[in-house]
């Protein structure tokens, strides 16, 4: 069963933006005067053109109508460049909204439980972290400065219309009694929609993502297929949720336009009316229509960046809405490096039990391994030794201490799970080592790093690298070898320093000449420490100071190789298989 990252809730997106208010004050002040002062200027440009109408009809001279001319033009140019100056700091607050939100963002993914990421998919976390917050600073950087405008300029556009023709701005009400159920029913229905929309093209992340990385595997058992029909499947609901979108819009739009043509229609008759009266002047009416004219676009400006704003506020819940436990402070202590495995029980969350009940105590510095049949639970046990995820029921304790209820950092120092899996990061060969935190807090020092390379036997190809270990490896950068990233996870290792190691399909993924330089290279991180490994090859297994036979989610057999041969059970069994 796939488990789903949570949304926060509209209160938390609400708290989000007031908290980013009271944080970026200054900025938002600076923005808002710049707007406001666009504003004003844009508005005065109506008012002078009306007033060279009356002057006209008036009589007037040349020189008066080349000073209002001047003075219009004029107000456009500082209507422009303030307009420009708010969007440079529109840009520049939107940058760090995104680099404070990414960062906390990571802060909260790197808290999540491991279990909880594979289930829910490492694809919606790669869209929450990127198309989600990239939408959050779109909004941020444009839709909210755009919005504060175009706001400013309908409503002193408004104001300016009452206090120039009362009469004429009635026409006003048309467009509210047009525009208001409709982009009710718009705003109330768009959320739900944006939500399935969003969550959607998060499934076309995962499903790509994992295409992508198990790209060998499909292309082995013959699924490339199958999985190009999954993506197209995976890509045909997202546009279904596009086209959802733009379906409620496309009901929304009529009214939009009909809200910008009747007031004008409207204006003008009230204008014939009122000038026969007496009421209004040509002038009145010319800048009356104008300033109905110029509404139409910062009112469709306001209503579209709504769509966009609407998009982020859904795309900032599904960001905070990744939210890992806070890590635990006053957990147990471990009271030395024994690991006991007490009746545990491991049920997956489709109801599955794959563990029944197992037993088993690891003294320190015992090399434990772990054999038995494909789908017998071996992983899930290996996953359960780290602390990774928790059992069902019963404990897995290291010193006594639960291992799940151990704080990350406490946890790490003590178990560390192996796998076949090792990522190179994108960055300097010293930022890839140093993930791992220092014992007794710090900075590694250069010679810890070289030392720990050293011990994996990868310092020779560090030392050959063009800047050593400021050289830049990963994408778009110095490829690394599959045998040298492993070498890289083991030098991580070294350095993080843990008395118990798991080793779970390490070497599976390398070719055999590959694997047994990192077997090599393994031996000496190994030495003096607690090891438990998931072995495939029963050679490896031979050299173990124990093995358990695990079938079925139960171990079955307990002791050395000597003894298990002799006992003729399961694993003599399993032997006499590899030998024949």
């Amino acid at each position: 069963m796939v488990r789903t990252l949570p949304l926060a809730g509209m209160r938390e997106a609400r708290n989000w933006g007031l908290a980013l208010l009271r944080t970026e004050r200054k900025a938002f002040t600076v923005l808002l005067v710049l707007l406001s002062l666009a504003t004003i200027a844009g508005l005065a440009g109506p008012r002078i053109l009306g007033s060279l109408v009356d002057s006209v009809v008036a009589g007037t001279t040349t020189g008066h109508i080349d000073t209002m001319a001047a003075i219009f033009v004029g107000l456009l140019l500082v209507h422009a460049v303030l307009k420009r100056a708010a969007r440079l700091r529109a840009g520049i607050l939107g940058e760090r909204v995104l680099a404070d939100t990414r960062e906390r963002f990571v802060a909260r993914a790197l808290r999540l439980p491991l279990d909880t990421v594979e289930s829910a998919g490492t694809g919606d976390l790669l869209s929450r972290t990127t198309s989600d917050v990239d939408k959050v600073d779109w909004a941020v950087r444009h839709a909210v400065p755009n919005m504060l405008l175009a706001s400013a300029v309908v409503l002193l556009t408004v104001v300016a219309m009452v206090i120039t023709s009362p009469l004429l701005a009635v026409a006003l009400l048309l467009a509210i009694a047009v525009l208001y159920p409709a982009t009710r029913r718009y705003w109330k229905r768009s959320p739900a929609v944006i939500e399935q929309m969003l969550r959607r093209w998060a499934d076309v992340q995962t499903r790509f993502h994992e295409t992508a990385t198990g790209s060998r595997t499909a292309e082995a058992l013959g699924l490339t297929e199958r999985r190009i029909d999954l993506g197209h499947d995976q890509l045909a609901g997202a546009v279904n949720g596009e086209r959802a979108m733009r379906r409620i819009i496309a009901r929304w739009v009529p009214f939009l336009e009909l809200s910008h043509a009747l007031p004008i229609a409207a204006m003008l008759l009230l204008g014939f009316w009122g000038y026969q009266q007496d009421w209004v002047s040509l002038g009145t009416i010319t800048a009356m229509v104008l300033y109905t004219t110029a509404l139409a676009d910062p009112l469709d400006e306001m209503l579209w960046w709504t769509e966009d704003l609407l998009v982020a506020a859904t795309a900032l819940r599904r960001v905070l809405g990744v939210d890992g436990p806070a890590p635990r402070e006053d957990g147990a202590t471990p009271e030395g490096h024994h690991i006991t495995v007490s009746d545990v029980r491991f049920t997956y969350p489709t109801g599955r039990e794959v563990l029944h009940g197992i037993d088993l105590h690891i003294p320190v510095g015992q090399h434990l391994a772990i054999v038995g049949p494909s789908g017998s639970g071996k992983s899930t046990l290996a996953r359960l030794f780290a602390g990774i995820a928790a059992p069902s029921s019963g404990t897995v304790t290291i010193g006594g201490a639960a291992a799940a209820q151990l704080p990350v950092d406490v946890l790490r120092g003590e178990v560390l799970l192996l796998t076949q899996e090792h990522h190179v990061f994108s960055g300097t060969l010293r930022e890839n080592l140093t993930l791992p935190a220092r014992k007794g807090g710090g900075e590694f020092t250069d010679t810890e790093l070289l030392d720990a390379l050293a011990t994996v036997g990868a310092a020779q190809w560090a030392m050959n690298l063009p800047a050593g270990l400021d050289s830049e490896l990963g994408s778009g950068n110095r490829a690394v070898p599959p045998a040298v990233a492993q070498q890289l996870a083991l030098a991580r290792v070294v350095l993080a320093d843990p008395h118990t190691l798991v080793l779970d399909e390490a070497t599976s993924l390398l070719d055999p000449d590959s694997a047994r330089d990192v077997e090599q290279s393994l031996s000496g991180v190994l030495a003096g420490r607690t090891v438990i490994k998931i072995a495939h090859r029963l050679q490896a297994a031979a050299a173990a100071d124990r093995i358990a036979v695990l079938e079925d989610g139960e171990v079955t057999e307990l002791g050395n190789h000597h003894e298990l041969v002799t006992a003729d059970g399961p694993y003599a069994a399993l032997v006499h298989a590899a030998q024949g």
